[in-house]
């Protein structure tokens, strides 16, 4: 990639960044377009949209994921940096497909957290099931968002840049206080060995290490509002602390029950 093609993409993030982007999409977003600007010889300018869309359609996807990720990643960097527009892009773009999500049973997980001796990992572990956060959110709380008094946690610029407030078990409060005491935290409620934010990476680690090797911590967060269904809570309020735009989200949990299930009356 020229010199000028790295400015412009420097542009593009930081036009991002203006719009408000999430820092993994701009991560995403830039990523994919300096692929694209590195796999032609000239400024960014001077692409066409032909040559663009030639090079969108000609592209070997691993995924519907990845596609998506690519055609809209440079379809606004066209938009939002050359100020143009692409053409329909001839390629047939498949919807993402729609698979359950794994839950593990709500008894197990408190069998396994219930073991972790190390009190830092088991509070992370353990406020990630309690209310379903995801990861992102867990590293991202700041001392300052917990309410000790009314239990609750203040989630700010979650997914969606949107802010939301969940509810804080005393038996979850009661274990941060020990963590809190042993550990210390400066700004972040979970610091790292030399930061003060403990990463994501090494909350998957923990979660492989303690609950399960064949999954992710996401795993966490879907078993939560599983068990929270399961146990008679409202699914309205299932949305409102999975921070969920859409209640067809949340719905998705009642097809993974499996005490729902057990429920029906089959014909034989």
């Amino acid at each position: 990639m020229n010199e000028k093609s790295r400015l412009t993409l420097r542009v593009f993030e930081n036009k991002l960044r203006v719009k408000n982007y999430a820092d993994t999409t701009i991560k995403t977003y830039t990523s994919y377009v300096s692929k694209m600007l590195s796999s032609f010889n000239k400024d960014a300018y001077h692409i066409n949209n032909k040559e663009i869309e030639r090079y969108l359609e000609e592209y070997n996807y691993s995924s519907v994921s990845q596609q998506n990720q690519i055609i809209n990643s440079v379809k606004s960097f066209v938009n939002i940096v050359l100020n143009r527009k692409l053409n329909r892009i001839n390629i047939d773009r498949p919807k993402k497909e729609k698979k359950l999500p794994r839950v593990i049973d709500g008894e197990l997980i408190k069998q396994k957290l219930s073991r972790i001796d190390n009190i830092k990992h088991k509070a992370i572990l353990t406020l990630t099931y309690s209310v379903g956060l995801r990861v992102s959110e867990i590293i991202n709380i700041k001392i300052e968002d917990i309410d000790s008094k009314r239990k609750l946690i203040y989630i700010k610029n979650a997914k969606g840049r949107k802010d939301r407030v969940v509810p804080l078990s005393p038996k979850v409060l009661d274990l941060l206080r020990v963590y809190f005491k042993e550990y210390k935290p400066k700004i972040y409620l979970f610091n790292g060995q030399s930061s003060i934010q403990y990463s994501i990476g090494s909350c998957q680690k923990m979660y492989k290490k303690y609950i399960d090797k064949n999954s992710s911590i996401h795993t966490l967060r879907h078993s939560s509002f599983t068990t929270l269904l399961e146990s008679g809570t409202d699914l309205r309020v299932i949305q409102k602390i999975a921070g969920h735009s859409s209640s067809k989200t949340t719905e998705i949990y009642t097809h993974v029950s499996s005490q729902i299930l057990n429920q029906i009356n089959l014909p034989i």
